[in-house]
């Protein structure tokens, strides 16, 4: 009989895919990354507890093309400075990818805010556009000319929070109490260049980036960086304190709010 390819894999290929999953090449990315200040209530006012904002209220943004063999993939990020346990990072509330594998692993691995998304990085001699675009909406575009080379900076340890969590079934809330993960990543980069630009926010539903508005610019730049990571729970957080945060993770949150229809199947 041929093998029924629904059926279960053996131990031996769970431990083949395990083991080829661990041993990835350095993938290396080009991107655009733009950070700047914003209203301090607008940031305080998009994190779920126990985040807690730092001492400046920025925003950052990436936008990035990755050449994976076979396929090229769009990812990027639109994230805001938070600080737990005394430790600084950045809690994303998007992530645009282009491609389905890349979302369901963050998503169901690591809690990340990923979506389906275009995302365009073009660059045409100094000229650079970079934008990140859903239901026909650019609602980050990043437009400027590179103006010069940059010193390198060291590899550096980053820290990203996430939340992962299940809805429940029955639309109450959730199945089991959120966990908050801790994502340490790890950036080496190797070209580094400053762009002299602005940045546009444009208003959507879907994605309403525009209530963090740029009211200083700090930082614009092109380069190509690498990056691992590594996720681990550092605690269980209230499901009642998280639940009025739940529509970020989703375009139609009255989809888990309100449970399945009747009959549904």
């Amino acid at each position: 009989m041929a093998r029924i390819r629904y059926g279960a894999r053996t131990a031996a290929e769970i431990t083949a895919a395990r083991t080829a999953s661990s041993r990835l090449p350095e993938i290396w990315s080009t991107g655009v990354a733009a950070v700047w200040e914003t209203d301090p209530e607008a940031v305080a006012a998009v994190l779920p507890p126990p985040l807690e904002p730092t001492g400046r209220p920025l925003v950052r943004v990436n936008i990035s093309k990755v050449e994976l063999p076979g396929y090229p993939l769009g990812a990027g990020s639109v994230a805001v400075a938070a600080a737990h346990q005394g430790i600084e990072g950045w809690y994303p509330l998007v992530m645009p990818m282009t491609h389905e594998r890349a979302l369901t692993g963050g998503r169901e691995v690591f809690g990340e805010p990923k979506k389906l998304g275009e995302v365009t990085v073009e660059r045409d001699g100094p000229v650079v556009r970079a934008a990140l675009a859903r239901h026909g909406i650019a609602f980050v575009e990043v437009r400027g000319a590179v103006s010069g080379p940059l010193p390198l900076p060291e590899p550096a340890r980053k820290t990203d929070f996430y939340f992962k969590f299940l809805p429940a079934v029955d639309g109450s809330g959730f199945d089991l109490d959120p966990v908050l993960v801790h994502c340490l990543r790890h950036e080496k980069v190797r070209r580094l260049e400053r762009i002299t630009g602005d940045v546009v926010l444009r208003e959507s539903m879907y994605d309403p980036v525009a209530d963090l508005p740029v009211r200083t610019l700090v930082d614009l730049t092109l380069g190509e960086k690498t990056t691992d990571q590594q996720g681990r729970v550092v605690e269980r957080v209230s499901a009642a304190a998280l639940l009025p945060y739940i529509h970020q993770r989703y375009d139609d949150p009255q989809q888990i709010l309100d449970g399945p229809p009747q009959g549904s199947a």
